[in-house]
């Protein structure tokens, strides 16, 4: 009987805890209805969304959906990025709830082929653009297409992404990590994009000899992504910026008159935005391809003086910087074929960007041709933060100077080559003083329509001393363009692309969308070469260590039990 009714404590009391544990997890689910958070323990943040991002999928007014084209058979490196980019819709789900919906795609599920190619032909009128994978299965080796991309889609509108990223020179690995890195940043801002009703305006300056259409093709291309793009001619007219919020300089190769330098101060004045690319000095590698010879001389294009007001001084020097692009040179002939070699032109510096600014970090290095200097001038209410640097090994040359394949004769001399890391690009925030100020008639001054202002409100500016940075190669026999930053001797594509984008990105006050391109985590990617070699050791370490394991542990309780049970 005492046994018994020890017994029938010992259930009541474990029933009583099941009851009790129970209700526990009960409460705390409840609780925790109230509440949000997620928990991110990897060292670089990699599952968490930054602030603009969470502020975009929060204030959705109705449902995003996502169709991705990444499903079905593919290789592990295509299967890592099919994870990443589902990881990261469910972390959008996470704060966007019910305003985020996705679904993966396999565009090549028919089994009738005439269908398959139907649907590549209206994924690729979309935007989406195809890779063509090599799959090898033992001795067999297979070709299949993947779309490696997105639709977004909202109240009718659709933004393709592109989610591959193409990297000159990297193997397939690196560029699938290197797409990992910026997913957030192509969802969220196409997200962005298809939620725009309205978008901000740019305009690019003409009429003092800037570069052409086709030369900044590329850049229209990628700033229209975001902003609406115009070609403006000032004329003097003083209403000629009516409605842009941003402009662009792009290389002016003659002088700006005073009524037009008058028009973009004034809207600098009241909160404009402005892009200067400006070359302070003239030389073009058109003279040395038809020349063995060319010069280089200052460029009289009057914008030194407003320039110098608002907080920066070009000089009229170029760089020659170690750190440069590769170009080939003829050597010597083999009959009558020319024999070329790749050597450094020290007049093209390759700059690094300000790893402690978003517009600068995590960019590539910025391709330039015949770079000037500048100087950061101390004026009242106005910031200055370098972008772009040159490396340590540069010098500088003051013009006017002679410009000659020559200098590649003889190796550098390292010992002359110790002037860096300039600065090349500078960006300028807060109020600037206009360089009107006490240089108009009394009777401008008091014209009302004019509404002259001395001093701007907040804005920002940035300038760079080398217009070429925002030009693209161009083949003027086709009036086709090249990808912004393309070096077709290399085949390298610099940073310069997303320099222009971040810059305008910036200066429109977009500097959330800016911080999520510049985040960045380390992925730590498999030695091919080790996975090879010891293959057949993991293979057999995993396959029989679990078999193992638990075969110990079933040995130690058979044992445990007959200890504790036998008497």
């Amino acid at each position: 009987m005492v046994n018994k009714s020890t017994s029938m404590k010992k259930s009541l009391i474990d029933l009583s805890s099941l009851v009790i544990w129970f209700l526990v997890i009960i409460l705390i689910n409840t609780v925790s209805g109230y509440f949000f958070a997620r928990f991110d323990l990897t060292q670089e943040k990699r599952y968490t969304l930054s602030e603009a991002t969470t502020d975009q999928l929060e204030n959705l007014e109705d449902v995003v959906f996502i169709r991705v084209y990444l499903e079905g058979n593919l290789p592990t490196e295509f299967r890592e990025l099919h994870d990443a980019t589902k990881e990261l819709l469910d972390e959008f789900r996470a704060y966007g709830g019910m305003n985020i919906e996705y679904e993966f795609i396999n565009p090549s599920i028919s089994p009738d082929e005439k269908e398959r190619v139907e649907v590549y032909k209206e994924l690729t009128r979309q935007g989406l653009q195809y890779t063509n994978i090599r799959m090898q299965a033992g001795d067999k080796t297979s070709e299949q297409i993947v779309f490696p991309g997105a639709i977004i889609s909202f109240h009718g509108r659709e933004v393709p992404i592109q989610i591959l990223k193409s990297v000159a020179g990297a193997t397939e690995q690196e560029m699938i990590a290197a797409s990992i890195q910026q997913l957030e940043y192509e969802f969220v801002s196409a997200i962005r994009r298809v939620n725009q009703a309205t978008k901000k305006s740019v305009a690019f300056i003409g009429g003092h000899g800037e570069l052409s259409e086709l030369e900044t093709a590329d850049a229209k291309r990628a700033l229209e992504e975001f902003y609406e793009v115009e070609r403006v001619t000032l004329d003097q007219k003083v209403n000629a910026l009516d409605g842009f919020d941003a402009i662009i300089i792009a290389r002016p190769d003659s002088a700006y008159s005073e009524q037009d330098k008058f028009i973009i101060d004034q809207f600098i004045m009241n909160g404009g935005k402005s892009l200067w690319m400006i070359d302070p000095v003239f030389a073009r590698m058109d003279s040395l391809r038809t020349s063995n010879l060319t010069m280089g001389l200052k460029l009289e294009h009057n914008l030194d003086d407003q320039l110098f007001k608002y907080g920066v001084r070009l000089n009229a020097d170029l760089v020659m910087d170690i750190q440069c692009i590769n170009k080939p040179i003829v050597t010597g002939y083999i009959g009558n074929q020319p024999r070329q070699e790749m050597f450094p032109w020290y007049y093209e510096p390759l700059l690094s960007g300000n790893q402690e600014h978003p517009i600068s970090a995590n960019i590539e290095r910025v391709k330039t041709e015949f770079v000037s200097t500048m100087e950061a001038i101390e004026v009242d209410s106005v910031s200055s933060t370098p972008l772009l640097l040159t490396s340590d090994q540069c010098r500088t040359v003051k013009v006017p100077t002679r410009i000659s394949f020559n200098i590649l004769r003889d190796p550098p001399k390292y010992e002359m080559f110790t002037d860096g890391p300039l600065p090349t690009a500078l960006l300028l925030e807060g109020k600037f003083p206009s360089v009107f100020t006490n240089r108009l008639p009394k009777r401008l001054l008091a014209d009302e329509g004019l509404k002259f202002k001395e001093r701007s409100v907040d804005t920002k500016m940035i300038v760079v001393s080398d217009g070429d940075i925002i030009r693209n190669p161009v083949s003027l026999s086709d009036q086709k363009f090249y990808a912004l930053g393309f070096d077709k001797y290399t085949q390298t594509l610099y940073g310069n692309r997303a320099f222009v984008l971040n810059s305008m990105n910036y200066l429109c006050d977009d500097s959330g969308l800016l911080n999520v391109r510049s985040k960045e985590f380390k992925i730590r990617l498999l030695n091919q070469a080790k996975i090879e070699s010891e293959r057949y050791y993991w293979q057999v370490l995993n396959t029989a260590a679990p078999l193992v394991i638990v075969l110990l542990m079933g040995i130690g309780f058979y044992y445990w039990r007959k200890r504790r049970f036998v008497f």
